[in-house]
């Protein structure tokens, strides 16, 4: 994949951008265009400190109006979901892993990646809209428009609905886990878990259909549905265990790898040529793919409802990406920012570099051909804490946080813009 997608495709409204400006000058090194040259995130941090996550997420939200979780009152007083939650406690104890999703999208904090629509809302604010949209489609207390808040809510039920059906189990594969043989828990747990996440999952994203049908806009419809097919193509690349967990591919020699091809298209299918067995490109492919494109063409969308122009929307389809992508490696770097963990991402950036610059470690990778949990994760650790994968994760992150940082240039000076800059400021290494 290159991602320098953003030429000019009038089919999918957008234009042309220099080589410095696209994803792919900092998505893969040397084989592409020259490196971003931007300065700095320039956040107006009230109090003169860098501010933490909470804090950052805690005002952007006051900016917007109201916490944009999904999990919001008129979603937890349906009869749909309070179905769902009634039995989804018959599985406590089960160790299903729908309960550490749903753990993860009610816990807020670091991991709660259920601000995907308070970016999309922010993103919104700080563009503004067109002065042709009546007044009766503004909400003029948030400043945005009543179709860019149904958007931002489509977005997070597509985004929770993806994450529910990943909760599922493969009931014919052998069920070892990190209780040993015997499986996380019994078979009658596993397969009542199973059905409340496909049809959990299948209510959150027919419902973020029906939203987004009732927006009446055929562009936007076929953006986000390029989306909902690049987070299902996500699930599919490189290797896997017998539960669907990723592994990364076994690293090639420079001189091996083939050249990234062009993605010239935004609505198009990611070519994945030279992709399998770059560390770089591997992982930007695979976390484009699960997160990337939704956040940007979520981005973009906002700001197509808006009725800016193209070039505007190809920013904010970068910004989302360059934001995701930073966000991935922060999480990536958490697993060694403290003590050594059970287990940590095998797809992460930190062990990616490592494998790349150590490929005799792959040899640990192929012990997880049946299950993650057989891999050796201690020497993993050691390797990883040992080389410099942690700083060349760190330096990714910086290139990305450059990247969204340079793209936020071009919204206007505001509350909302600087509420993003804080948000970014606060995942910087």
């Amino acid at each position: 994949m290159s991602f320098s997608c953003l030429r000019n495709v009038t089919r999918c409204g957008m234009v042309k951008v220099s080589p410095s400006g696209a994803l792919v000058s900092k998505l893969w090194g040397p084989c592409v265009a020259r490196e971003v040259q931007t300065s700095a995130p320039k956040a107006a941090v009230a109090h003169g400190t860098k501010p933490d996550w909470n804090r950052a997420v805690s005002e952007a939200e006051k900016i917007v109006g109201y916490p944009t979780s999904f999990l919001s009152l008129r979603w937890v007083l349906s009869d749909e979901i309070a179905n769902v939650a009634l039995h989804l406690r018959k599985l406590v104890g089960s160790n299903h892993p729908l309960l550490k999703t749903a753990k993860n999208l009610i816990y807020n904090g670091k991991n709660n990646m259920q601000a995907w629509g308070l970016i999309v809302l922010l993103v919104s604010k700080a563009a503004g809209h067109s002065p042709e949209i009546p007044d009766m489609e503004q909400d003029k207390a948030a400043g945005v428009l009543h179709s860019q808040r149904a958007l931002a809510e489509v977005t997070e039920m597509i985004r929770t609905s993806h994450l529910v059906h990943k909760g599922l189990v493969n009931m014919n594969a052998p069920q070892v886990g990190p209780g040993g043989p015997g499986g996380p828990g019994d078979p009658d747990d596993m397969m009542f878990g199973n059905k409340i996440a496909l049809l959990g999952g299948d209510y959150l994203l027919a419902n973020s259909c029906s939203e987004l049908a009732n927006l009446r806009n055929q562009e936007l419809v076929e953006l986000m549905s390029s989306a909902v097919r690049d987070l299902a193509e996500a699930e599919f690349l490189g290797e896997r265990d017998e539960q669907n967990n990723p592994l990364p591919s076994r690293p090639l020699p420079k001189d091996h790898m083939e050249a990234p091809l062009e993605w010239e298209c935004v609505l198009q299918p990611l070519p994945m040529g030279g992709v399998a067995g770059s560390a770089r490109r591997e992982w930007a492919a695979r976390h484009v793919l699960a997160a990337g494109a939704l956040l940007g063409k979520s981005c973009s969308a906002t700001l197509k409802l808006a009725g800016h122009a193209p070039a505007l929307q190809t920013q904010g389809y970068l910004f989302g990406c360059h934001l995701a992508l930073a966000w991935q490696a922060f999480l990536d770097l958490e697993a060694f920012s403290g003590p050594e963990p059970r287990s940590f991402s095998l797809v992460g950036a930190p062990l990616a570099f490592t494998l790349q610059a150590r490929p005799e470690l792959y040899e640990l990778i192929e012990q997880g051909r049946r299950s993650v949990h057989d891999v050796d994760y201690h020497k993993l650790y050691e390797a990883v804490v040992a080389g410099d994968g942690i700083e060349q994760t760190k330096q990714l992150q910086r290139e990305h946080i450059r990247a969204a940082s340079h793209v936020l240039d071009s919204f206007p000076n505001c509350d909302a813009r600087t509420a993003l800059a804080n948000i970014i400021v606060a995942m910087h290494p």
